[in-house]
């Protein structure tokens, strides 16, 4: 059986098939797309559904690649662990500088407030030889805004004045970060980007088995995952496992496969919470008391506390918050900041995501960088899997994997020019609000979406297409006349209609644990 999705490409064979929708693989097939080769895209679940859409949302400087938590005079003990650092600060502040350029609209400029301790791990005048490291490395014309302030000015500022300890506070490091506004919005105007170049791009569409034939083509078996049975066969000449944290899994589905374990993934738990009007832009990060860094970030009208950072060996379709580790979250943000005094009554929501670090023996928490695996060795030749690359640097991985493939097989088309801009929306056209608590998300905007971005669920379109799902209601009440205003286009019956609802609202529930009936007001001060 093949669905209508599936039947336009039943036969076809591809010079590259790229298998996973993340930034990764939607910027590896946004850059073999403008080389010229042609390029099936698929992703088992929807665009940016997967660790794309739960990360820590920073477009970071680079300076936690030199100060990743251990002790500064491991540098001086390990000189290779420095060399490795700056190579991934330097791609860090390039990466940094490219985004800013090219996608203004999907980032948000955020003060960073770093205490520096007497007995802390850092002094001040080490994180400013990092600091005069990256500007020596070069900002690209995005500047660092780095300075240091004395304990009495951070008294005053909101947020600093709970901090834990003021008078061990030998001062407050100050510098300029970037969030990603909308991570998923950033990887799905890369996907449609890819699209509009040529290549073929298909969510909700697993892979189910790859075999390679006696002339080196590589067969792909597809499952439509949204029509059960729905199936199609293609072929590639190359193929990209760009999975994340499937990456292992798909490399199983290939006949004869002997690879070895390529990632270790460590979850990401973070909480969402209102704090009072005062503390609308402050930030603070600190590193709790493992070691590793966790921060308090403004975020549309809220903040988001967070991550963990734990070995994850569970299931990887069911990635979701617990209360353990939402209480340990609460316990350090506590511990930190005793002034702030956060409770469990406090979280609007949650979220988790499982990073697809590198698997080594000698890193228990997975490699702290990116590898681009040849599995010819491992008896898969012409398969290329990427691990360890983060959402900042999607795009230095299309390249380097465009790169990759244009030594290994020439286009067959010819090449188009590339855009890194934000992709516009409907337009502004006096179309009613979704609901009158999103005054900004229109009807029009709903339907545009459903039209020309392949959404398949609710979610699809509430989180990927539309800047719904994570407001501060995660858009629960907003999920029945969205999915009136798009029934039509997307030929949703009311039955249809009434399971994606239902779907949706238990997707909130589970996978980010919302309370529907949060404590009122703000955290009083």
């Amino acid at each position: 059986m093949t669905s209508p999705r599936l039947s336009s490409i039943e036969g076809a064979c591809f010079d590259v098939l790229v298998i996973g929708a993340g930034a990764n693989g939607a910027s590896a097939a946004q850059h073999l797309a403008a080389s010229g080769y042609s390029v099936l895209l698929v992703d088992k679940g929807d665009f940016a559904s997967g660790s794309s859409s739960r990360s820590s949302r920073i477009l970071g400087n680079g300076m936690h690649y030199l100060a990743g938590g251990h002790s500064p005079w491991d540098f001086a003990l390990r000189p290779h662990r420095f060399l490795a650092g700056c190579r991934m600060a330097r791609l860090a502040l390039s990466n940094r500088a490219q985004m800013v350029r090219t996608m203004p609209e999907r980032l948000r400029r955020v003060q960073f407030h770093l205490p520096l301790y007497r007995d802390g791990l850092y002094a001040p005048w080490q994180f400013d030889a990092g600091m005069m490291v990256l500007r020596m490395m070069g900002t690209g014309g995005v500047g660092l805004g780095y300075h240091r302030i004395a304990p009495a000015e951070a008294m005053k500022r909101p947020l600093l004045k709970w901090l834990r300890d003021p008078g061990k506070i030998s001062s407050v490091a100050v510098f300029d970060q970037y969030q990603f506004d909308w991570p998923e919005r950033v990887v799905l105007d890369t996907v449609l980007d890819a699209e509009d170049m040529g290549a073929t791009v298909l969510n909700h569409t697993a892979v189910t088995q790859l075999s390679r034939r006696r002339d080196g083509i590589w067969q792909g078996d597809l499952s439509d995952s949204q029509d059960s049975g729905a199936q199609a066969r293609v072929a590639a000449r190359l193929v990209l496992n760009m999975a994340g944290i499937w990456i292992d899994r798909v490399n199983d589905t290939a006949t004869g496969n002997r690879s070895s374990r390529k990632i270790m993934g460590t979850k990401g738990v973070h909480i969402a919470v209102r704090l009072p009007p005062e503390c609308r832009e402050a930030s603070v990060t600190w590193q709790n008391r493992q070691n590793e860094h966790m921060y308090v970030l403004p975020w549309d009208g809220m903040h988001y506390i967070g991550p963990t950072e734990t070995v994850y060996e569970g299931s990887l379709d069911d990635i979701h918050p617990t209360e353990e580790e939402i209480a340990w979250i609460i316990e350090e943000t506590n511990h930190m900041l005793p002034g702030m005094g956060i409770t469990r009554a406090d979280v609007l929501y949650s979220w988790a995501g499982v990073r697809p670090w590198t698997h080594h023996e000698d890193a228990p928490k997975g490699l702290r960088k990116r590898v681009i695996h040849d599995l010819a060795d491992e008896g898969l030749p012409g398969v290329l899997a990427v691990t360890g690359g983060p959402l900042m640097s999607h795009r230095s991985v299309g390249k380097d994997t465009c790169r990759l493939v244009s030594k290994r097989l020439p286009p067959s088309g010819t090449p188009r020019p590339i855009s890194y801009g934000a992709r516009p929306g409907a337009a502004a056209d006096g179309s009613p609000a979704v609901s009158n608590d999103l005054p900004n998300v229109t009807i029009a905007d709903l339907r545009h979406a459903a039209m020309h971005e392949h959404p398949g669920t609710l979610s699809d379109l509430l989180f990927r297409r539309v800047k719904v799902g994570w407001t501060a209601t995660m858009g629960h009440e907003a999920a029945l006349p969205a999915a009136r205003a798009v029934a039509k286009i997307l030929d949703w019956d009311e039955a249809r209609i009434s399971r994606e609802v239902s779907e949706y609202r238990d997707r909130l529930r589970h996978l980010h644990l919302l309370d529907t009936h949060p404590a009122s007001g703000d955290i009083p001060r």
